[in-house]
């Protein structure tokens, strides 16, 4: 996926009532339940019905790296779709939500002032119409870019800008370089 998504999505997942299954087949169990058959699970996973079966009946117990990975993406993405959406909703109209990063932050402003791009290490609280443009984009499929540039306008008006207190002239902010990108309900 992406920077933004995935942690977008691992935000959100802070907010789950109950643990996502461990075991491979107790993951195998819960993607049979949710996607209705063996097939559609193979299918997703990209391994046979039969493998799915033994891993459903407890036959097969170790996955491979590969499958692993594969099984428990799909399985926290669709683990709490409810508890999911609640989170959601309280970021974008309450809550507003917190980013996390080291970056190269730099700005275009007019001539005279200090616009040089540096490290900076920054965590600042987004109010929740930009947590809602964030969460937006990810359920439409915006590309990791389009996730950055929102981030990026959130920190230019809240960080840069002070909320309209400094800054006025400020055009763009670039948000290049990220080393560490985390975001917190």
């Amino acid at each position: 996926m992406g920077m933004f998504r995935d942690g977008l999505d691992q935000a959100v997942q802070k907010a789950f009532t109950r643990p996502v299954p461990k075991s491979a087949g107790a993951q195998m169990r819960y993607l049979v339940k949710q996607l209705k058959g063996t097939k559609a699970v193979a299918q997703t996973l990209r391994v046979s019905q039969r493998t799915v079966e033994r891993y459903v009946k407890d036959q097969f117990k170790k996955p491979r790296p590969d499958l692993a990975a594969r099984l428990e993406r799909e399985v926290k993405a669709r683990w709490q779709p409810q508890i999911r959406a609640k989170a959601r909703e309280e970021a974008a109209n309450t809550g507003g939500i917190v980013i996390d990063t080291r970056a190269r932050l730099g700005y275009t402003a007019p001539i005279g002032s200090t616009d040089q791009n540096r490290i900076r290490h920054l965590t600042v609280a987004l109010p929740p119409r930009y947590a809602a443009r964030l969460f937006d984009a990810q359920q439409q499929g915006a590309s990791d870019q389009e996730l950055r540039e929102i981030a990026a306008e959130a920190l230019k008006e809240v960080y840069f800008q002070d909320s309209g207190r400094r800054a006025g002239s400020l055009e763009e902010v670039r948000f290049t370089d990220i080393e560490h990108l985390e975001f917190d309900l």
